[in-house]
């Protein structure tokens, strides 16, 4: 049973089940866990955020006159905080759409620890610019930049590629 659904199946099919941890129940209530607004049991409604603002005693306030955030506040936060500073993917599926992948059909082998700065490295040792490889080897420019980056298997990149780039630059990029 998943967890922290937002779903109103809660996973017994008919809504009498706690969206948070899955037991059926007759009583559910209505509560905001971490900013989603589930129906919950009993045992759970703890977790609702307003329980704990109201649960908070006065001698939290700190110098200021202000509350202090209680931990699961701060680790929320910079959970939060750090997903926002990782977000990886642009919200542009067309690549996808448009082109797709060839994970069956080409998959990215495991590549060596450090392998876009091995391959910046060779690249610029063959006195060759970024464009002018992407150009000879007959692939997208941003595909280079992405390994180079570091993020061939966020950017989708064909297996196919980094051999190619091997062979060319006489470099090892796939782990053996």
């Amino acid at each position: 049973m998943a967890k922290y659904s937002t779903g109103s199946s809660g996973g017994s099919g008919d809504g009498d089940a706690c969206e948070l941890c899955g037991a059926e129940t007759d009583s559910l209530r209505e509560a905001t866990v971490a900013g989603a607004q589930l129906l919950v049991c009993r045992d759970c409604a703890p977790h609702d955020d307003a329980a704990k603002t109201q649960s908070r005693s006065s001698n939290e306030q700190d110098d200021s006159g202000g509350r202090e955030d209680t931990e699961s506040d701060r680790k929320r936060k910079a959970a939060q905080n750090a997903a926002k500073a990782s977000n990886v993917w642009d919200g542009d599926s067309s690549h996808w759409e448009e082109e797709g992948t060839a994970y069956d059909d080409d998959p990215l082998p495991y590549l060596v620890t450090g392998y876009g700065e091995a391959l910046t490295e060779a690249r610029q040792d063959a006195g060759l610019q970024r464009e002018e490889l992407a150009e000879e080897m007959e692939f997208e420019e941003s595909v280079l930049l992405a390994i180079e980056q570091g993020r061939a298997t966020q950017a989708g990149v064909p297996g196919s590629i980094v051999r190619a780039l091997e062979e060319r630059l006489g470099v090892d990029l796939v782990e053996e």
